[in-house]
């Protein structure tokens, strides 16, 4: 008889939690939480109030707030806690992890310090370990409820991923593979920054059309740095590209939106980040982006304008009409 497959999920945010669930269907899954009553509520009433309200989740989902207990039991090990937060975590679970086990990042946003993706950072402090990522168009909210949704693993190695795929694919939830892990990475690292771009757009009332140059342009923007960092361009087209992009700035549920939307109403950027009351990476990694853009010699003028906002003190309708003066060339140049 085969022996089921453990999984750890690092992280009891409101996307670690929506995977552990969905993981929880399929296979024995433990979700480490930071906080021990949040830990405790998830095992016993089956709930996260804190990120996902009333919403129930399954009985077999079990959560713990010891770490080096949850990350021994590995089989997988998944890392959903803020990007801030990986190498910390990391450096504290490794001498408990098993050797060779595969590692996936949920995470989308840079490393401050050192610009380094998440993955990168995964590898740095599990080294030895097959890593790579699980990511797409996904509210988490709405995956609870039920709705359809995809997403991809990407992974190096195709066999790994195909491997990963039935511990995280359900009837409504589909899951593909990606040996891009760069390409698929930075999708969901920039699509933050133009989240909160559009957020300020629907904030202040510029209209569909407006929105609609933001979101297309914030596309070409990913689309440059990836290409020009050596990531394969077909996958910003696809789920981890277009897909999560249009989700992050459409979603009323998405958090780098929200923020955007508060910044239009006037406040700080450190008041909008209270209000929203979780981590929106798009705030903490716009200046990383920008500087990392700068390094490939890419032009980025929507994530310029956002880090401006959320790092010089410029206001969302300055921002605004920061955009506009930007003197158009060809659709496929920068700008």
């Amino acid at each position: 008889m085969t022996r089921p497959i453990n999984v750890t999920i690092l992280g009891s945010g409101s996307w670690g939690t929506t995977v552990a669930s969905l993981v929880s269907g399929n296979t024995p899954t433990l979700l480490w939480s930071r906080r021990a009553e949040v830990a405790e509520e998830i095992t016993s009433r089956q709930t996260n109030s804190r990120y996902l309200g009333d919403h129930r989740l399954p009985a077999s989902l079990a959560a713990t707030a010891d770490l080096a207990d949850a990350v021994a039991r590995a089989d997988v090990l998944v890392v959903g806690v803020p990007t801030q937060g990986i190498r910390e975590t990391l450096e504290a679970a490794a001498p408990h992890v098993r050797p060779w086990i595969p590692v996936l990042s949920l995470a989308k946003g840079l490393e401050q310090s050192t610009r380094m993706r998440p993955t990168d950072v995964i590898s740095e402090c599990l080294q030895g370990h097959p890593v790579g990522l699980l990511a797409g168009p996904n509210i988490a909210g709405e995956i609870l409820e039920g709705k359809a949704a995809a997403a991809v693993i990407a992974t190096p190695d195709p066999d790994i991923a195909a491997s990963l795929q039935p511990l995280f694919s359900s009837v409504r939830f589909r899951v593909y593979t990606n040996t891009d892990v760069l390409g698929c990475e930075l999708g969901g690292v920039l699509k933050n920054i133009v989240a909160i771009a559009a957020g300020m757009a629907d904030g202040l009332g510029v209209g569909v059309n407006t929105s609609a140059l933001v979101i297309s342009r914030g596309l070409a923007e990913i689309t440059r740095l990836g290409l020009a960092m050596g990531a394969d361009p077909a996958t910003f087209s696809g789920l981890t590209g277009l897909g999560d992009l249009i989700a992050t700035c459409m979603s009323p549920r998405s958090r780098n939106r929200r923020v955007g939307e508060e910044l239009a109403k006037g406040r700080t950027i450190e008041e909008a980040v209270e209000v929203l009351g979780q981590v929106a990476e798009g705030v903490k990694t716009a200046r990383s982006v920008v500087e990392l853009a700068h390094e490939h010699g890419v032009d980025v003028p929507i994530c310029e304008e956002v880090d401006a906002v959320c790092n010089e003190g410029r206001t969302a309708l300055q921002a605004y009409r920061g955009l506009v003066r930007l003197r158009p060339g060809s659709e496929h140049d920068a700008g």
